[in-house]
């Protein structure tokens, strides 16, 4: 079977399931394993995305009021790799190429695709966890997904037990910076994994703007900014945006050096093989507890506060 995946969460799940070689072509986000960016990108951008993150939000905003795309799709390319399987995802109109994208591609006169479209939609975790065996159904490898499915679960419960005996500290997770986002969908579910309380944001809710004074009214023992999108060192250069609020020195997380800026793309945002070691990473944050090797400094680092004050 020959696959373009346009979503990287399932480029992920592919790979997971060992079906490396079925995989012919990827989005411009798919990075994961770090192979795959050897495959030929099949989407890009619309627009700049290397702008600030108000300006990203500003123009995100208007081309979904305007009707216009947020991703180019490459249907001769997709059409030159004969896929017999393209998956793309309807949860959110923004994070990922979504069915539409491909039928306006056709719309505007390129030829069909011929080839079955498998579109996945996750909010919670469970949601993931079944993502991962419609993927494996549709590459006719249900029997991979349910070890798959299994061994998240054990590695997801080895957090929650590892954590058990530690106090659980309130914790806020933003998702955007310039509005502030408070993180929703999976991402309260993995707090609550590993042992923190969260103040902001919802389990199985759309990740939401919110008054920047909510943040201030919450002042939670640890802050985690990891923006949609961004790498780890794409969400450091948000600092700036945040200071400019003329609380933000006095927020709790702040005083207190437990501002933590993490790797949204791959972890925090990503509905894929990350999860679990995204709550691992939220437990080295919190508890200061590792599984295996330290990931601070490579996948989430505490700020320089000196360097802007």
């Amino acid at each position: 079977m020959r696959v373009v995946s346009l979503l990287a969460s399932a480029t992920e799940m592919i790979s997971a399931l060992g079906a490396d070689e079925m995989l012919v072509g990827r989005s411009h986000e798919c990075d994961n394993p770090d192979w795959v960016r050897d495959l030929p990108p099949c989407s890009e951008p619309a627009f700049d995305v290397s702008v600030s993150s108000g300006a990203i939000d500003a123009e995100v905003r208007r081309r979904l009021s305007a009707g216009e795309p947020l991703y180019h799709i490459d249907l001769q390319r997709i059409r030159e790799l004969r896929p017999d399987l393209v998956i793309t995802q309807t949860h959110c109109d923004v994070c990922a190429v979504t069915p539409a994208d491909l039928e306006r591609g056709l719309q505007n006169g390129a030829c069909a695709i011929d080839a079955r479209q498998l579109a996945l939609s996750a909010a919670t975790i469970e949601e993931i966890l079944a993502s991962i065996q419609q993927v494996a159904g549709a590459l006719d490898l249900a029997d991979r997904g349910h070890a798959v499915v299994q061994a998240e679960r054990r590695r997801l419960q080895a957090v929650r037990e590892r954590t058990a005996a530690f106090r659980r500290p309130t914790v806020v997770m933003l998702e955007w910076t310039d509005p502030l986002f408070a993180m929703g969908n999976w991402g309260p579910e993995l707090v609550d994994i590993a042992n923190g309380e969260l103040l902001l944001g919802h389990k199985g809710e759309y990740s939401a703007a919110i008054p920047a004074e909510r943040l201030r009214e919450a002042d939670p023992e640890h802050l985690i900014v990891a923006p949609c999108g961004f790498n780890l060192e794409r969400s450091l250069r948000e600092q700036p945006v945040l200071e400019r609020l003329p609380w933000w020195r006095d927020l709790r997380a702040v005083r207190d050096g437990n501002l933590v800026f993490g790797d949204g793309n791959r972890f925090f945002n990503r509905s894929g093989m990350t999860i679990s070691q995204t709550a691992e990473i939220i437990a080295e944050i919190l508890h200061g507890v590792t599984f295996g090797a330290p990931t601070q400094g490579v996948h989430w680092r505490r700020p320089d506060l000196r360097a802007t004050a």
